[in-house]
């Protein structure tokens, strides 16, 4: 089990009942001892970048469930250290943040490709020591975060596949039903 720090997976249990993270994947961006701030990886909305960016219009890339904190919020995380200054670096070449306004500029000019970001409505917040509670009783797992993993092809597919890399024993977990009542 590795420790929760910023570009970390927190990996919900099979049995989770939170609704708001029932079998999710939070990409860790901030773990102090004051709090922790995350964005859920495999939620999807309605919405897509025109239509939450009016500069951004013709651009159907869908904006993610952060999580359900301050959802009047819209988070990013990229891979242009260079081009968007001022973002944090959470694992090997993906950021989170920076500069916004040039961010829709690059994207919308053609500059950067806009696969290389992903947008979250809101995020997964924690208070002083919650989230370390939640990991001492197994809520969570905790692994690194890939480039594969934290851009996916198939964010549906983000909580099974980052079983399957864990391997061994948490393979088997990813063919747990959501009830187990129901087995």
């Amino acid at each position: 089990m590795y420790n929760p720090e910023p570009g970390m997976l927190l990996i919900a249990e099979p049995f989770l009942k939170d609704p708001n993270f029932t079998r999710s994947v939070v990409l860790l961006c901030e773990h102090k001892p004051e709090g922790s701030f995350g964005l859920v990886l495999n939620r999807k909305t309605k919405h897509t970048l025109e239509d939450l960016i009016p500069e951004l219009v013709g651009m159907k890339n869908v904006v993610n469930d952060g999580g359900p904190v301050q959802r009047d919020t819209l988070h990013f995380i990229h891979q242009f250290p260079v081009e968007i200054p001022g973002g944090t670096e959470l694992r090997d070449g993906i950021f989170w943040g920076g500069d916004f306004e040039l961010a829709v500029r690059l994207i919308k000019s053609g500059q950067v490709d806009g696969r290389q970001f992903r947008f979250f409505i809101g995020y997964s917040g924690w208070t002083e020591g919650q989230l370390d509670a939640e990991i001492a009783e197994r809520s969570w797992l905790v692994a690194p975060g890939s480039r594969k993993l934290i851009f996916p092809r198939n964010a549906t597919e983000v909580w099974k596949n980052s079983l399957l890399e864990m391997g061994g024993e948490y393979e088997m977990l990813v063919n747990f039903p959501l009830d187990p009542t129901l087995n």
